[in-house]
């Protein structure tokens, strides 16, 4: 007998399999801690590396025959749930949410206290209290990177490889020592050894796309955010709406586009200081996210002009509409702790866009948006009806020659 997985001629030690895996895994560790020096805007890095180091730290404790100092046996596994925490905690971050100590935390406390209350006596117990509480934790983690998969490609990958291959780590070895006949010993610590590698070097390989893809969002849509409000600029605006254009249109759908305009914007200026008025800009920037849909796009197009435009009709569009102006009225009026009483007029039009002229329904919004000022402000003046966009014909003497067909539908004006 020997201690190590025979592969032909070649024998896997266990005690140097472990070995490995610990120093691939403080490696691995550093190497994250090293990037997040070099990019201090990324906490999330710190976390995960910090995770890295305290989980080959555990495992270290767990093989070593005789550590320096005696530790209790229960300490190496309450490290483990803590490095789990930590990676979730991570994902956290990474996404802009909030840090949690104390579900980071928790696995390792209920550890702690079911072996102080002697619950965790037998090794099948062990081993299902240890499988239970990394599956909450990966299932944890799924939830954090699944609930960002609307914002690119990497979170849908991660949501489903890095739960994987953090949950196979821990739960297959663990059901292989709890299945597997007496005859294959200690074969489970063999794979949990292997595993680990695999999983260090995985995930640390994901987490780094991760943090590139990320910087690569970033980039992109700092070219097309405006900067004060954080909403898109004229640019990002006409790009994305041309996209809802270009899909309704398809389906011979409407969209409504909103022109807003913030009332008296010169005389708030002019009585509080731009510094002010950049925070009324701020605070109906707040409204609109607060008040529009998912799917709705919105941008500021320069000065106190801000445009939305959304997947509706007029019946649909006016109820949006007068929920931002309802909506602003009264947040408008306390703004930096001045009483500003700010509000803001809406002019809006309705179109089946068969083009991209998107140009068109700013000018018959912007036509609203005008009666709405000169009618008394702080109301939605929508612009009538549905117009339909068609392309400009040329005059009748020069139409080329077709055909009839019969797939052709034919719209009622």
């Amino acid at each position: 007998m020997h201690d190590g997985l025979s592969l032909g001629t070649t024998v896997l030690d266990i005690p140097t399999l472990f070995f490995v895996a610990v120093s691939i895994a403080a490696l691995l560790g550093f190497l994250l801690i090293f990037a997040w020096l070099q990019e201090r805007n990324t906490r999330a890095l710190a976390w995960w590396g910090t995770a890295y180091l305290i989980g080959a730290s555990s495992m270290a404790l767990w093989i070593s025959p005789k550590p320096l100092v005696p530790l209790p046996p229960h300490l190496p596994p309450a490290l483990i749930f803590i490095a789990c925490g930590m990676i979730w905690n991570g994902v956290r971050l990474f996404h802009g949410r909030r840090v949690l100590m104390v579900p980071t935390l928790a696995g390792a406390l209920v550890w702690l206290g079911c072996d102080m209350l002697g619950l965790t006596q037998t090794e099948t117990v062990r081993a299902t209290l240890g499988a239970l509480i990394v599956a909450v934790y990966t299932s944890s983690i799924a939830f954090e990177l699944w609930s960002e998969r609307r914002q690119a490609l990497y979170s849908r990958i991660a949501a489903v490889v890095v739960p994987m291959l953090h949950g196979a780590m821990f739960l297959m070895p663990i059901a292989m020592r709890m299945t597997l006949p007496e005859r294959f010993g200690d074969g489970w610590l063999q794979v949990l050894a292997l595993e680990t590698m695999f999983y260090a070097i995985g995930t640390a390989f994901i987490v780094l796309l991760m943090v590139k893809d990320h910087q690569v969002t970033v980039e992109r849509t700092a070219a097309n955010t405006d900067p004060l409000t954080g909403l898109f600029n004229r640019r990002g605006f006409l790009d994305n709406a041309g996209k809802l254009c270009v899909q309704q249109g398809r389906q011979m759908k409407p969209v409504t586009l909103f022109m807003f305009d913030l009332d008296h914007f010169k005389s708030i200026n002019d009585r509080f200081g731009h510094a002010i008025g950049d925070e009324a800009l701020r605070a109906f920037a707040n409204s609109l996210r607060a008040t529009m849909r998912a799917g709705d796009i919105v941008g500021r197009l320069g000065g106190e002009e801000f445009a939305a435009i959304v997947p509706a009709a007029p019946d649909v569009a006016a109820k949006i509409a007068e929920r931002v102006r309802g909506a602003f009225e009264v947040a408008g009026r306390m703004i930096a702790g001045r009483d500003m009483n700010a509000t803001v007029s809406i002019g809006a039009d309705t179109a089946i866009p068969l083009t991209l002229d998107i140009g068109r329904m700013i000018e018959r919004a912007d036509q609203a948006l005008y009666r709405a000022k000169t009618s008394g402000r702080n109301r939605v003046v929508l612009s009538g009806g549905i117009t339909i966009e068609t392309p400009d014909l040329p005059a009748p003497h020069s139409l080329p020659q077709f055909a009839p067909r019969d797939d052709v539908p034919v719209l009622a004006q």
